[in-house]
């Protein structure tokens, strides 16, 4: 046979396999209609597994594999469609349109804001990108920051969330599993490392450097050309400069900033010490409870999924249908669980889109755990 007759005969099944599919998503609603009379829950576990042995024996050796890939498909579509028939709005959605109508048009210019470490730090520069007129409240840990939104002790936080060459800030995403809070504003911040020491210092003098294990690893090319130099991480790089200025030695030094040598009184030993020049911190900003300002294009999740093969393949495969990009995903072990995770997602997709609230329902029936964080833009 000629390739056209194949692929004519292939069009040809295509159109079957349509028209049984609609045929099937018919009769599941209908399935649907019954549960709702009967009060039954949409996911039966026990059914859908001994349709999957079923289809799998229908299959034969051959294409079990595919044919189970392709029913898990099915199943997960046909539970999406039933949520939707049966569903009204949930709690969530509801919270998330009634953040939308109650938010200000426009973000606040002033507020009291949290900030880990000290004066000059790069948590304070994206403070100041997001705000204009800022009441900044220093705290010495991320803890602290989630600690005081949490308490009502101010009204947003400013934690850096991942650097473009350090990547991830593990320390963050951990505390995320721990408090309720909702992302409002994020940011970028140009990070330009420099090496700081009392006025005087010479660099072969420099025997202890100081810095938050982020911007070491970011300078990790300089550190390993170094001699004789022992590195200590420190909470953060404005306080690493500031321990530098009080320090009573010669031969001590840290990796901060230019603005830190200015507030400091510091002398800049060496200059573009860190990897790349191309070198960015994203910050994000929390408040306790959900703001959406116009224009919130980016929405960021958590999420556990059931610890069992394709599970987190059906949570992107949703994704994927809706026509939703996946900006970032990040996973973390979850304490005091083996082998289990905590999924972080940004996805790009506009708030008032029905098919973000078509993901909203279908992810929070399939997840063992799901969190909504926040929709909000991104100030370059």
């Amino acid at each position: 046979m000629k390739l056209e007759d194949l692929r004519e005969e292939i069009d040809g099944i295509d159109k079957e396999l349509v028209e049984l599919f609609k045929k099937r998503m018919e009769v599941s609603g209908k399935v649907a209609a019954y549960k709702q009379g009967s009060g039954k829950p949409v996911t039966d576990p026990s059914r859908e597994r001994k349709l999957l042995e079923r289809v799998s024996d229908l299959a034969g050796e051959e294409y079990e594999s595919q044919t189970r890939l392709l029913y898990h498909t099915i199943l997960g579509i046909s539970r999406s469609h039933q949520n939707c028939l049966l569903g009204t709005p949930g709690d969530l959605t509801e919270q998330i349109k009634t953040a939308i109508q109650e938010t200000p048009q426009l973000f606040p210019e002033r507020a009291i804001v949290a900030c880990q470490g000290v004066e000059g730090a790069y948590s304070q520069q994206a403070c100041e990108k997001l705000f204009a007129a800022p009441s900044i409240m220093f705290l010495n840990t991320f803890d602290g920051v989630f600690h005081a939104v949490d308490k009502g002790l101010c009204h947003y936080g400013i934690l850096p969330l991942e650097n473009s060459t350090a990547g991830s800030v593990n320390q963050i995403y951990d505390l995320m599993l721990k408090y309720r809070f909702h992302i409002v504003r994020s940011t970028r911040v140009h990070v330009s490392h420099v090496l700081l020491a009392k006025a005087g210092t010479r660099m072969e003098e420099i025997r202890d450097i100081y810095s938050h294990e982020q911007a070491l690893q970011q300078c990790s090319e300089f550190l390993q050309s170094l001699s004789g130099v022992t590195v200590h991480v420190c909470e953060n790089t404005a306080m690493a400069a500031k321990a530098v200025a009080e320090s009573d030695r010669h031969d001590v030094a840290a990796i901060s900033s230019n603005a830190c040598a200015a507030l400091y009184g510091l002398q800049t030993v060496k200059t573009d010490i860190a990897n790349e020049d191309n070198n960015y911190t994203r910050f994000i900003c929390i408040s306790k409870k959900p703001e959406i300002y116009p224009g919130a294009h980016r929405t960021s999740l958590m999420m556990v999924v059931p610890h069992k093969p394709g599970s987190l393949y059906h949570v992107m495969s949703k994704f994927y249908s809706l026509g939703i990009n996946l900006n970032k995903l990040e996973s973390r072990p979850i304490a005091g669980k083996d082998f289990e995770f905590m999924f972080y997602f940004d996805i790009d997709v506009p708030v008032y889109s029905e098919n973000f609230f078509s993901l909203l329902s279908q992810l929070q029936t399939e997840c063992e755990e799901f969190r909504y964080l926040g929709s909000y833009t991104e100030v370059v």
